[in-house]
């Protein structure tokens, strides 16, 4: 790696460590103060020399800290004990206590760091210097600077800023270049470096309308990361105006328009829709308000629809199209979750972690959906896909999506009943193809039975009958798989647990009835009409 030559002549006067004696002379800084900081590890557990990250066992840390460990090969671990968040807490600690063995270990951390991660020199880990380890690090960097005067940490910012400021290491329009900005803005302000402070801004403006729409979808494909984008985006405003600098309108108004994304992205027991790299339990834990609307089309990709928003009984659902795979996004288009009678019935394959493993790269596929596949077929990574009917009542909705993923034009019309709770999916392919499908239930459901097209499940008392069709002929043959290849979700970071897909027979059409709450569904099916205990639609939904 090459070295980077950097003028490091900040405009801050290097001095000697500078601490008051007691508690209520410690002045509480913008810097360290605020929601930066990981739930784990605490102050306490730092000085005991012990840190938790990412939900993974406690890392005995000692006294000599080894900078290359890894003790769980696991890149999330890695990148945030690089980011020196853990550190910070110390600096925080001091600041609230005004005890100054906090500031004083927090100092002979952050020396150690950087004597041991010199950019480009031999020995340091190419990722320490990634853009996103860099950026967050930043933080409690400057932070620390602000108890403490010395050339080696305002020298080690000068790198952080000129790499922060370097066009070819930022990740335009994604998160992690909210971050660099952030960062970037905090060192300027910082240290009075307005060329710095002007880049940050210009380059934020740019990144927030690629992230966020005008509609306020987050375009990186996984809406738990708006939450993460909302609330940075607080934090850049907020810099912003503590550094006298007007906060653009774009900024603003996008950020605002976020909240009625989380909030529609939010499933009626208060957890995200686990969409592409979101797990199943997050909880925004923000006041979003409530949107006018109970059905919300996105043009970044997604259908959002309920009952009610005052109800927790309310069903819900979700469905995926939109621009091919990116960043955080997974192979899900055409995929459909349900959520009915508080609690899931159709649920994705979920997020494990970013590493480089089988699963991980399976929980991309669309074997990790419930999506419709073209028999015979190849599967084309990154396909977009169009949604091009809608049909919009207070009591059901109906979409028809359509795209090329198989080569051939596969098309997927859903219908959402609200009330007498179902949903109803039918999947065709052009050019007389066959089609297939997945259904992805619930862990806690339990097979009960499969016997000439109908699959039943249920936890308790609780029950769901899945039913397939073909041109109106009851179509058996399903297959039900719990673990193996296919029977598998990640509700949580790292988790995997087994649970039932169902698998149907290939047919020239498929429709697929969910009915949740019945294990015996009086069902018919004639003259192009279905009826599910009187409830009645189109037997070509749309």
């Amino acid at each position: 790696m090459r070295r980077l030559a950097i003028p490091l002549a900040l405009t801050l006067a290097v001095g000697a460590l500078v601490s008051p004696a007691h508690a209520d002379k410690v002045t509480r800084t913008a810097e360290c103060q605020g929601d930066w900081l990981p739930g784990t590890p605490t102050a306490t557990d730092v000085m005991n020399g012990e840190i938790s990250l990412v939900g993974l066992p406690p890392y005995q840390l000692g006294k000599k800290i080894n900078w290359a460990a890894s003790p769980y090969k696991n890149r999330s671990w890695e990148y945030v004990f690089q980011s020196l968040r853990w550190m910070g807490t110390l600096v925080v600690e001091y600041e609230n206590t005004g005890e100054e063995r906090y500031l004083n270990r927090a100092t002979e951390i952050a020396k150690d760091w950087v004597e041991h991660n010199k950019y480009g020199a031999k020995g340091t880990k190419p990722y320490v210097w990634t853009d996103h380890p860099v950026s967050l690090r930043t933080q409690p960097l400057l932070c620390l600077s602000k108890h403490v005067n010395a050339s080696w940490l305002k020298d080690s910012l000068a790198v952080h800023a000129k790499l922060l400021s370097d066009p070819r290491l930022y990740k335009k329009g994604h998160n992690h270049g909210i971050d660099q900005d952030i960062a970037l803005m905090g060192i300027g302000c910082r240290y009075g470096r307005k060329e710095w402070e002007d880049l940050a801004t210009r380059r934020l403006t740019g990144t927030v309308k690629l992230d966020v729409d005008s509609q306020g979808a987050l375009m990186e494909q996984a809406p738990r990361y708006a939450v993460y984008v909302y609330g940075r985006l607080q934090v850049a405003m907020t810099n912003m105006k503590s550094c006298d600098r007007k906060v653009p309108a774009d900024i603003a108004r996008r950020s605002e328009a976020l909240k009625d994304f989380i909030a529609h992205a939010t499933m009626p027991n208060g957890y995200m829709a686990p969409i592409g790299d979101g797990s199943a339990d997050t909880e925004p834990k923000m006041e979003t308000g409530t949107p006018k609307q109970q059905v919300k089309v996105y043009n970044a990709g997604y259908v959002f629809g309920r009952t009610s928003w005052k109800e927790p009984e309310s069903a819900y659902y979700s469905i995926r199209f939109g621009p091919g795979l990116k960043f955080h996004g997974h192979e899900d288009h055409l995929g459909v979750t349900y959520f009915a009678h508080g609690r899931d019935i159709l649920v994705d394959g979920g997020f494990h972690s970013y590493e480089k493993s089988a699963y991980r790269y399976w929980t991309l596929s669309p074997e990790a959906h419930n999506v419709p596949t073209v028999v015979g077929e190849r599967f084309r990574p990154r396909t977009a896909s169009k949604l091009v009917k809608t049909s919009y009542g207070d009591d059901r909705q109906a979409y028809r999506l359509t795209d090329k993923a198989y080569g051939v034009s596969r098309t997927r019309s859903v219908l959402v009943n609200h009330g007498d709770d179902l949903m109803a999916v039918l999947d065709t392919a052009s050019g007389g193809k066959k089609v297939s499908n997945l259904w992805r239930f619930a862990p806690d459901l339990k097979l009960i039975s499969n016997s000439g097209g109908k699959v039943v499940l249920g936890d308790g008392k609780f029950k769901v009958t899945l039913l397939q069709f073909s041109s109106c002929r009851p179509v058996g043959g399903q297959k039900v798989e719990r673990g193996g290849k296919l029977g598998w979700v990640s509700p949580t970071y790292l988790s995997k647990q087994p649970t039932n897909v169902v698998v149907s027979p290939a047919a020239t059409s498929l429709l697929t009835v969910i009915v949740p709450g019945n294990e015996a569904p009086k069902v018919s099916c004639s003259g192009g009409k279905v009826t599910v205990n009187g409830v009645s639609f189109a037997a070509g939904v749309l």
